[in-house]
């Protein structure tokens, strides 16, 4: 069993950055790959940016490319994503996602490869 906690999200302004973070508990952190997902009203659920279980291999999805930026810390059991020159379109609820079956060095981006999710945290970006 692996909890995913998510912070940071809030309201910021077309332009501001805002960092997420995601807190694992539960197993080996090192031992999973993480993702980072997102869900705007009325459309489905995205990834948005994705790491292997070292954090050496990285994958940013087109639309927030050169803006977000995943990392992940296996000593302190997290994933982070710094989010920068925000848009209005980024407005969202925020999911960290745990893949416990990918081999060491995937970079996972399909929804339905995760296993275990957090709650979400909602954020916002005004125009």
């Amino acid at each position: 069993q692996v909890q995913l906690d998510e912070s940071g999200g809030g309201l910021v302004q077309a332009g501001g950055s805002l960092r997420l973070s995601c807190a694992a508990s539960g197993r080996t952190f090192s031992s999973y790959a993480m993702g980072w997902f997102r869900q705007a009203p009325g459309k489905e659920r995205e990834n948005v940016a994705a790491i292997s279980r070292s954090g050496r291999h990285t994958y940013s999805a087109d639309s927030v490319k050169g803006r977000f930026t995943i990392s992940r810390d296996n000593a302190k059991n997290t994933v982070d994503l710094q989010m920068n020159a925000m848009k209005p379109e980024d407005t969202a609820v925020y999911y960290c996602a745990a893949d416990l079956r990918s081999v060491p060095w995937a970079v996972v981006t399909d929804m339905a490869s995760y296993d275990y999710w957090g709650q979400g945290t909602q954020v916002t970006v005004s125009s």
